[in-house]
């Protein structure tokens, strides 16, 4: 394991580590010992009891947080005639069809969410390599591959969070930066509880969450009190 700074050390020491905190007890500690000099991003993980081999067993989907992210989102939209000028109208950042496709093929990639139609995604396809292990690629699932990219894009502006199980069934999901007041991250992490224990997979058995915790981007974490959410 590597070596924790001095600082990391410092506030570790303010955390008790035998203790699962209320959650707008364990959101208040994580804003008193951060030390990041910018205003870190709160983030929440999520362990799961899942077979994520099983592709029942793998959740993903996105969730529009009621306070925002706290981050400006940039949107690109891959669609043609009216649905591109609904975009634009929404407030899309980028909006193209191939003239995009191409663009991202020469190595552009300075965006946040990318939103596409149904019919372009036989040349968004193409991207797949690139844009895949960035978790960039629209999906069905995340509602990014939509005829309604008017609403795709208000959303994604107004703070729509993506959430999916990494192999080991961890869900690590942004709810917001380090300035929000404890009652808006609360706000921001109830609908996370709330979406990924209404998304259980039936197949699951025994417990479904197994521990809950959130920390800031260089903070330690501190462990949230499942029965209290």
């Amino acid at each position: 394991m590597a070596k924790r700074g001095k600082k990391y050390q410092d506030a570790l020491k303010q955390v008790d580590i035998t203790k699962a905190y209320a959650p707008k007890e364990a959101l208040e500690l994580i804003k008193k010992i951060d030390f990041a000099k910018f205003d870190a991003t709160v983030e929440t993980v999520f362990k799961l009891n899942v077979d994520t081999k099983q592709a029942d067993q793998q959740l993903r989907g996105a969730v529009v947080l009621p306070n925002g992210t706290g981050k400006e989102q940039t949107v690109i939209v891959f669609a043609k005639g009216e649905k591109a000028k609904d975009a634009e109208a929404a407030g899309a950042d980028v909006v193209g069809d191939d003239d995009l496709v191409q663009r991202i093929q020469g190595g552009w990639l300075d965006f946040d969410v990318a939103v596409a139609t149904p019919d372009m995604m036989a040349q968004v396809g193409r991207l797949g390599r690139v844009l895949g292990p960035k978790g960039l690629m629209p999906n069905p699932k995340t509602g990014t591959v939509t005829m309604d990219v008017k609403k795709a894009v208000e959303e994604s502006k107004a703070g729509k969070v993506t959430y999916r199980t990494d192999r080991d069934g961890n869900v690590h999901v942004p709810i917001g930066k380090v300035s929000f007041d404890a009652d808006k991250l609360l706000g921001n992490l109830d609908v996370i509880e709330d979406t990924i224990v209404r998304s259980r997979p039936a197949s699951v058995k025994g417990t479904y969450v197994k521990n809950v915790s959130v920390t800031s981007t260089f903070g330690p974490g501190v462990h949230v009190d499942l029965s209290q959410f």
